[in-house]
């Protein structure tokens, strides 16, 4: 389980102790049931029955709270069956009915809830009819009963929209996640594509170089690819760390070298920008990765690297003299894409006699909000 879950899962309970809290404080409107018992002059057996009839009403009470929707119409029931029988001989039983109501009204959908509020109104007419009891019965029972239903209603609404927001919130979380998890992935792949390429073309002329007997070169090749092997697990630490680098001008000078190690010449040409680590970090894994498919792909013999400035832009161009007559963007240019597009520039190239890629972004101060 993942700290967002857990987190999640926290929030659910301390909601559900605060929910189990509310059922307990709700009780509070049992007051106006126990009013008749303090105003009117009662035997105490009826007093005695009124107060022990709650005993079975609050278990109802607690059974419809932590119900099924498709189960909740049974201490539906018995509540209303309570309310009834203790009717005669407390008419404060209306408190009771409005428990039923607003049950009803926080489980159903509004057309049945609806139904079921005038079934309960009705019932409300026929004991006062069938009791002698005074007109107020029927008339304050049944704006009581129907306006504690409709705010069930709402409240059912209002939990639904929590839930919709809860179950929002934790997709975002997910996404949120999974998109972290693809950056980190995109990351290791442009760094670490380069340093086995890096690795690769080290070990290759070691071996060939000690096939030729010319061990004191191949032994500095070998030291070489040692160093380049530790760097690469300095980077991975600090890629997973916070993504700290040496600086764009040690990442091109290592660029650099790896590509004169694949046996091309190479120009660097311009001022190398001033950067937030944030921005020079994307620019730095974007020019690797461009650096990483030469390495890889190229037949040509020579690479230039040109960085170019304007009062509002930058410029990388990467340029081989290898022609390229088709070309398939994969997951390494899909990522340089999405980092430029993160801080608003772009990648081009163009495929002719010779293999050019364009990275442009936004000087910042000029960069568009």
């Amino acid at each position: 389980m993942n700290k967002a879950q857990t987190c999640s899962n926290n929030q659910l309970d301390t909601e559900h102790k605060v929910e189990d809290k509310l059922a307990w404080v709700y009780l509070i409107n049992l007051g106006f049931y126990l009013i008749p018992l303090f105003v009117q002059s009662m035997p105490i057996w009826q007093i005695a029955l009124s107060l022990i009839v709650l005993v079975p009403f609050i278990y109802c009470y607690f059974w419809a709270y932590r119900s099924p929707s498709h189960q909740v119409y049974k201490p539906i029931l018995a509540m209303i069956a309570i309310g009834i029988a203790i009717t005669p001989i407390n008419t404060g039983s209306l408190s009771l009915f409005t428990f039923a109501g607003f049950f009803i009204g926080f489980n159903y959908s509004l057309r049945h809830a609806f139904y079921c509020l005038i079934g309960l109104a009705t019932m409300l007419a026929l004991l006062c009819s069938l009791l002698d009891l005074h007109h107020y019965f029927l008339i304050y029972g049944t704006a009581l009963v129907t306006g504690v239903g409709f705010f069930g209603v709402a409240e059912r609404k209002r939990v639904a929209a929590k839930i919709a927001q809860r179950q929002s919130q934790q997709e975002i979380s997910q996404l949120a996640t999974m998109l972290e998890r693809e950056r980190i992935a995109r990351d290791l792949h442009d760094i670490m594509g380069h340093s086995l390429s890096s690795i690769s073309l080290k070990a290759e002329l070691a071996q060939k170089l000690l096939a030729k007997n010319r061990v004191e070169q191949a032994s500095a090749e070998l030291s070489e690819l040692n160093t380049i092997a530790r760097d690469s697990l300095s980077q991975i630490r600090q890629t997973v760390s916070g993504y700290k680098h040496k600086g764009f001008t040690a990442v091109l000078t290592q660029l650099c070298q790896s590509l004169r190690d694949k046996g091309m010449s190479v120009t660097l040409t311009g001022e190398i920008p001033q950067l937030d680590e944030a921005v020079e970090t994307h620019l730095i894994l974007s020019v690797t990765e461009l650096c990483n498919n030469i390495i890889r792909h190229s037949k040509g013999t020579h690479c230039d690297i040109n960085l170019s400035q304007t009062e509002h832009e930058i410029a990388i161009a990467v340029t081989d003299n290898a022609a390229t007559k088709s070309l398939t963007e994969g997951n390494g240019l899909t990522g340089i894409r999405e980092r430029m597009a993160q801080l608003g520039g772009t990648l081009d190239y163009q495929l002719e006699a010779t293999t050019q890629f364009t990275l442009t972004l936004p000087r910042q101060g000029h960069a568009s909000k």
